[in-house]
């Protein structure tokens, strides 16, 4: 196939309808933009079509050719293509298509690490970020509930860096189900709350933990906390009341995986 330089080449539409959560919920795949991300996705083996501009160096060159050692099929296509199929203001590429990663609860294994459980997050840098933070401690997967911003969605992808291909992610469910499945798969189950009953660093138990953050702006529904086995908070030192989502999910995280994903 030549170059293509119309926003309406079969391929290119197909992949344009990756931008929507319907197009990706149909066809369970989604896009990955910028050479390591890409990178990454490739090391997963769930690339299944590449966009590039032919006339890029350097990165974008470089992810693009370990897309033909890997027989993933390349499209050369124009700067005006190349910037419809991305996100970005100014994309650099490559674009992928790429199978959906998300696996079934039964796949997590908690005495790996610490398994994170976000429930209605609407943020999808926060969620991203949460992801990335999981990948870096050695969370044992990520668990996102219903009502919350799309795993795949095009913000998150970026915000994960590549974070998405390395931890295991379960995506959506209800509350009650996924505290159901991680209890019997031998989880303690805790809130992270700035008001949480133990300090994360100083508290203990015995079992792998599942980690409960909630909202931005409303956290976890009362009923919710009221059903989990204990909470867990960050000290404050300072005069901030809180940190935000993301900040006090890294803090967390790496303070359990000190004690191996355990309290």
């Amino acid at each position: 196939m030549g170059l293509i330089t119309s926003p309406r080449n079969a391929r290119v539409a197909n992949a344009l309808a990756l931008r929507t959560r319907a197009g990706r919920r149909d066809s369970l795949r989604f896009l990955v933009e910028g050479p390591g991300p890409v990178r990454e996705a490739l090391r997963a083996r769930v690339v299944v079509e590449l966009f590039r501009d032919p006339s890029a160096t350097g990165e974008v060159a470089e992810a693009a050719a370990a897309a033909e050692a890997a027989s993933v099929p390349v499209r050369d296509v124009t700067p005006p293509v190349l910037a419809k199929l991305a996100a970005t203001v100014s994309p650099r590429g490559p674009v992928a298509v790429c199978d959906r990663v998300d696996v079934p609860i039964d796949r997590l294994e908690p005495g790996r690490g610490v398994v994170v459980v976000l429930v209605e997050i609407r943020d999808p840098g926060n969620l991203g970020a949460v992801i990335r933070s999981a990948d870096a401690a050695g969370a044992a997967g990520v668990v996102v509930s219903d009502a919350s911003v799309d795993v795949y969605n095009e913000k998150v992808v970026r915000a994960s860096a590549g974070s998405l291909f390395h931890v295991p992610i379960v995506r959506r469910g209800r509350i009650a189900d996924i505290a159901t499945s991680l209890r019997d798969r031998g989880c303690a189950l805790y809130a992270a709350a700035a008001d949480g009953e133990s300090n994360v660093f100083e508290a203990r138990a015995a079992r792998p933990v599942a980690l409960f953050l909630g909202n931005e702006a409303h956290g976890l529904a009362p009923e919710v906390r009221a059903s989990m086995d204990g909470s867990l908070r960050v000290p404050m030192r300072g005069g901030a009341e809180s940190l935000n989502l993301a900040a006090a999910a890294a803090v967390m995280l790496f303070a359990l995986a000190r004690r191996g994903g355990k309290v």
